[in-house]
């Protein structure tokens, strides 16, 4: 199975960098990952509300222009539904089940998704009702993916 991120923006601070290494070798032995990164765009000090939708949609063509057509898209969103880590690792393991040879996660910029990315999603997810930087949140998937694997096959990981 093939497992694509694909953000918005570049990890900036080494501390995110050292981790999304380290899950990344932790995950290859379960799926073939790709982390996808588009370029964010720059917010300036109270950005009206049309230019905030302006630079959604500038970030989110380029998500778009990185997704193909038989992608299953699993977008972040605040809006999403809710799910435990055993949840989670069934809709990753579903997806297998059903054939999909890959799956996209896709993370928003500071900003959040477009609607036209929303409306590309095959599933919504939300990790919670807070807000995360979004180079955190990188590191808070892969956790969850590589969590998830471990879980399906029944390893020793899950708490």
């Amino acid at each position: 199975m093939k497992i694509t991120i694909l953000c918005v923006g570049k990890v900036k601070e080494r501390f995110y960098r050292d981790a999304i290494a380290e899950f990344e070798k932790r995950l290859s032995r379960y799926c073939r990952l790709e982390l996808v990164e588009v370029t964010d765009e720059q917010t300036p000090e109270g950005a009206s509300a049309a230019l905030c939708d302006q630079i959604r949609e500038r970030e989110g063509n380029r998500i778009l222009a990185k997704l193909r057509e038989d992608s299953y898209v699993i977008t972040l969103e605040i809006r999403g539904k809710k799910m435990d880590s055993l949840g989670f690792s069934d809709l990753i393991q579903q997806s297998a089940v059903k054939g999909r040879g890959s799956m996209v996660f896709v993370i928003g910029g500071s900003l959040g998704l477009s609607e036209a990315v929303c409306a590309r999603s095959n599933a919504a997810v939300s990790f919670s009702d807070m807000t995360f930087p979004h180079q955190l949140m990188r590191v808070i998937l892969l956790e969850q993916i590589y969590r998830g694997f471990r879980i399906a096959q029944g390893e020793p990981y899950h708490k």
